[in-house]
């Protein structure tokens, strides 16, 4: 019996029965385990970033570009000692760390397992920040860098494109917490991070002001070397031709201003990506590849 409220959802309901809103049963499902390059430089490197792409998801963002698995499941049910066989065989490929993608409903499961096989090399928790605060504190230590999204700060935004009304408060809870855990950015002698922290903010046509109060909101609460990925990659997926606003990529113009807000608050380091990153040639194949 697993009885679940580990994200935000708080199904109570046990997942060894029916499935949570994550779409998922209790047992790990994945769809993809594999290196990959398209990370930002210092998780990816040059040997690649060990991704782990879980199944399911506790958000319902409209526009996912992992829509096949997130929404739809896509993946295949594994155990927990195959999960960390494919943790060593990520290593044994000489992966930078190990990157766990879309944990959240995961949660406590995973927490379980990095206790039972700690991987040698970085654990990446790479989410899409609608994290519970809470459950993140029982895993404290097991996570070496967190790469997470904060996606919105409207309610009104965040409801209609994410189906989560109270998305900012939870994701600026599970920050604040992310970083009183790592503390400081730490990297080795070649620039790959070894701990710390990495805001990452997908910025969606039509709603630069979500990215101005994102970045208002990073300046005013985080340290001053924190770490701002921002990214011009977004494509129509998933559900986004129902929405007519975000049924397109991102203008120039749009990034612009996101750009030039980031320089004025000050935040120092910032990663960027170029407009070709606006393409579905940049989602991996979700094949079972590496399961």
């Amino acid at each position: 019996m697993f009885v679940c409220n580990s994200c935000p959802r708080k199904c109570n309901i046990d997942r060894t029965r029916q499935n949570g809103v994550c779409g998922v049963p209790a047992d790990y499902k994945v769809a993809r385990a594999a290196l990959h390059f398209w990370e930002e430089p210092c998780i990816s490197g040059d040997r690649g970033s060990g991704t782990v792409f879980f199944s399911g998801c506790s958000l319902k963002c409209v526009y996912c570009q992992n829509y096949e698995i997130s929404k739809d499941c896509f993946g295949k049910l594994i155990s927990d000692d195959r999960l960390i066989e494919i943790f060593k065989d990520l290593e044994n490929r000489g992966a930078h760390n190990i990157n766990l993608v879309n944990p959240t409903h995961y949660s406590l499961q995973l927490f379980d397992t990095l206790q039972k096989y700690k991987p040698h090399i970085p654990v990446v928790w790479n989410t899409g920040g609608y994290d519970d605060a809470e459950t993140l504190k029982k895993g404290e230590g097991l996570a070496d860098i967190y790469l997470t999204d904060i996606k919105y700060v409207s309610e009104a935004v965040s409801k209609k494109y994410s189906g989560a009304e109270d998305y900012f408060s939870v994701a600026s809870s599970a920050v604040v917490e992310m970083q009183r855990q790592v503390k400081e950015n730490v990297f080795d002698s070649d620039g790959i991070m070894q701990r710390g922290l990495i805001i990452r903010h997908l910025v969606l046509p039509g709603n630069v002001s979500q990215a101005i109060k994102v970045l208002d909101w990073v300046k005013a609460n985080l340290p001053e070397d924190t770490i701002v990925s921002l990214m011009s990659q977004y494509t129509p997926c998933g559900k986004a031709n129902k929405y007519p606003t975000i049924n397109r990529k991102l203008s120039e113009r749009e990034y612009d201003i996101v750009l030039n807000h980031a320089e004025k608050t000050g935040l120092e380091n910032i990663f960027i990506q170029e407009p070709e990153s606006s393409s579905a040639d940049y989602i991996p194949p979700f094949d079972l590849s590496g399961i």
